[in-house]
């Protein structure tokens, strides 16, 4: 397994990249989910954190994935927000797992 490094902030660019939505998008649902405040400095330039990252995973997973309305979005993330991020963990260790052994598979059958 290669090891990642990680990054203390990612620029809204960054961020906008790794969910495939725009930087527009990421302020609108900063407007209508509080609980994501990325760090600014004194130009208003955000810093994303881990933790801001995820939760966005989970409000992109909930409203482009499976559709809910932001208000539906809200109140499950509120309501469930633990238990629906863990859901979210699991759903990426999930495609994770899948794609190391798809790799071995491939590996296999090229020993074969």
């Amino acid at each position: 397994m290669a090891i990642q490094s990680r990054k203390l902030y990612y620029s809204i660019a960054e961020v906008s990249k790794m969910l495939n939505v725009a930087s527009s998008q990421l302020r609108y649902w900063e407007s209508e989910f509080p609980h994501i405040r990325p760090k600014t400095n004194a130009r208003g330039v955000r810093r994303y954190t881990e933790a801001n990252i995820e939760d966005l995973k989970l409000i992109y997973n909930l409203i482009k994935v499976r559709g809910f309305r932001i208000s539906a979005a809200r109140k499950i993330v509120y309501a469930k927000r633990g238990e629906a991020s863990n859901k979210q963990k699991l759903i990426e260790r999930l495609i994770f797992v899948r794609d190391e052994l798809q790799e071995l598979k491939r590996h296999l059958d090229q020993l074969v």
